[in-house]
This record gives structure tokens, C-alpha cells and sequence, in this order.
């Protein structure tokens, strides 16, 4: 089912964006891609590269672990965490919270993202990513947040 213009939106509000690629896919018909797939792409990417310890900013991730708790939502590993996207016909800009690795040299780690997220977005969707813009939140420190004995907590 195809959207009427570049603008539509699907059935469930999903933005809708026409692609077209530099292989001539509107000789044969259009492509259509959501802005959350991009995100999603970039989010994936982003969290490949060594040094990323987590996606997204102090909000998210404070809203993440209330949703945590509450029966039956959506996974808090959610792909597109920490990405927000703007996607036009032949081009997309990226902009990625996330929290690194102590140790981890902070510039070279953002050239990295930048690298990968460019090359996952360009081959999978034919976009022209314009920019890549990474903001780094916070950075993990060894031991942070985390429990020897799992989930319980240690005083009940």
C-alpha cells in the first residue's frame, strides 16, 4: 500500500518519507521509509563500536527505568534509544545520546559512531547522511551500577 505523498503517514502515525535512490527506484515505483527505521539503523550501528557503554541521554534513560517496571511494556533495549533523526527524500541527519566507557578516548570514539552510522544508514536505506551529531551524556564507570547478586537488592 503506498502513501499519496512524501509526507504521508501510515496507519499507526509511523512518519513516512519517499526515498528515492540513485538507481532510478521511481522508474519502477518509490521506496518508502520511516523515520524510526533510520533511527533504529543508527542506534544499532552507534552501539557497535567499542567504547559505547549505552544509548541515550539522562532522560531517557530515567524514563526507560520506570518503564522497566511497569508490566508489560516494551523492552528498555529499544534500538532507536538516544537517536533522533530528520529524514528527507535523498538525505537524513542523525543525532545520538549515549554514555561511554571510562577509558574510552572520547573523540576518536565519536569519529568511530560517526563512521559506522554513516556507513549502516548510506548502504541499507540509500540516504545521504548529512551529518552525525553525537553528545555524550555521562561515562560508565567500572563497577557503576552494577550488582554482584543480579536484581535483589542487598537490604530488604
Amino acid at each position: 500500500m503506498a502513501a499519496k505523498n512524501p509526507q504521508d503517514t501510515g496507519t499507526a502515525g509511523t512518519d513516512l518519507r519517499r526515498v528515492t535512490t540513485a538507481t532510478g527506484g521511481d522508474a519502477q515505483g518509490r521506496t518508502v521509509i520511516a523515520d524510526h527505521v533510520v533511527a533504529k539503523i543508527s542506534g544499532m550501528a552507534a552501539r557497535q563500536v567499542r567504547g559505547v557503554h549505552r544509548m541515550g541521554g539522562n532522560a531517557s534513560r530515567a524514563f526507560d527505568a520506570v518503564r522497566e517496571r511497569i508490566p508489560g511494556s516494551t523492552s528498555s533495549a529499544a534500538a532507536d534509544r538516544g537517536v533522533a533523526v530528520e529524514v528527507g527524500e535523498r538525505q537524513a541527519a542523525v543525532d545520538i545520546n549515549l554514555v561511554v566507557e571510562y577509558g574510552a578516548v572520547i573523540p576518536d570514539l565519536a569519529a568511530e559512531v560517526r563512521r559506522n552510522v554513516v556507513s549502516a544508514v548510506e548502504r541499507m536505506t540509500g540516504l545521504e547522511v548529512t551529518e552525525v551529531n553525537v553528545a555524550v551524556d555521562d561515562i560508565h564507570l567500572p563497577g557503576e551500577g552494577e550488582d554482584a547478586s543480579g536484581n535483589e537488592p542487598r537490604v530488604q
